[in-house]
């Protein structure tokens, strides 16, 4: 059966100077497809990133399971996942202690992972804490570079690894900003469909087939340099390739709990 081609006049990407409450709790009920704020990071910032980003120890995905070549440093929950959807724990930690480590050795500063938190629980009005397993803060703050493009899929931790953080997730969300841009390509796409069980039928690789989001409205952002991103990750999403120049972002999910608190991993 075809879906239906109304636009739904609410979810649109939104520009604006900060985050605020409002837009986090939007995003949350799915009331809104995105919230960009450009020049999140000032130039100088990016740079110091941009520099220092040799002294981290990046690598890219296994490309029998990610087809999309993409170089990533720290570890992001979703690859320890087990055959059953259990949590591979002793590699998952020890490979969390590493990456802290070599985030620590690094001495990035200023610390785009902390100065972005430290806004978003401005905005929020309460302190963005990590998500927690048996008590123990996961790791929180991934980096990405996404030259290829990445392959249509969705994020969703209480479904992808049910119950495993202490907290109650009503609500998840990605947050992105960007060292490096290129000068083409690269937008983020974000569909207004999330999965539901026939969508299996066009699984490819560790995403979708395009005819998932066939005929689903569509928002597309183009990051330029520093620029922050918000959305909801249960929505389908995608990146374009970029021919030329390098697309780097650090990025991680947002969680509201039960109790209206905003906590993060990657």
């Amino acid at each position: 059966m075809p879906h239906s081609t109304a636009l739904d006049p609410l979810f649109t990407a939104v520009n604006t100077a900060a985050f605020t409450d409002r837009h986090l709790a939007n995003l949350a009920a799915g009331t809104l497809a995105a919230v960009r704020v450009p020049d999140f990071l000032d130039k100088p910032t990016c740079r110091a990133a941009m520099e220092a980003l040799h002294r981290l120890p990046t690598a890219e995905y296994d490309l029998a399971r990610v087809p999309t070549p993409i170089v990533r440093f720290g570890p992001a929950l979703n690859d320890y996942r087990g055959q059953r959807g259990q949590l591979d724990a002793a590699r998952y930690w020890r490979d969390a202690e590493t990456a802290r480590a070599a985030w620590h050795r690094a001495g990035m500063r200023p610390d785009p992972i902390a100065v972005s938190l430290a806004r978003l629980g401005g905005a929020w009005g309460a302190a963005v804490t990590p998500a927690t397993i048996g008590g123990r803060a996961v790791f929180g703050g991934t980096l990405r570079e996404i030259n290829a493009g990445a392959l249509i899929h969705y994020d969703d931790i209480n479904r992808e690894v049910p119950g495993l953080f202490d907290q109650e997730i009503v609500a998840q969300l990605a947050f992105n900003v960007w060292i490096s841009v290129p000068a083409e390509g690269g937008a983020t796409a974000i569909w207004r469909h999330r999965w539901e069980p026939t969508d299996e039928r066009y699984r490819h690789a560790y995403g979708y087939r395009p005819e998932t989001v066939a005929d689903h409205q569509q928002v597309n952002l183009t990051p330029e340099l520093g620029d922050a991103l918000l959305f909801n990750p249960a929505n389908f999403h995608a990146v374009e390739p970029c021919p030329h120049g390098r697309r780097i972002a650090f990025a991680f999910f947002l969680g509201l709990t039960t109790t209206g608190q905003l906590i993060t991993w990657s």
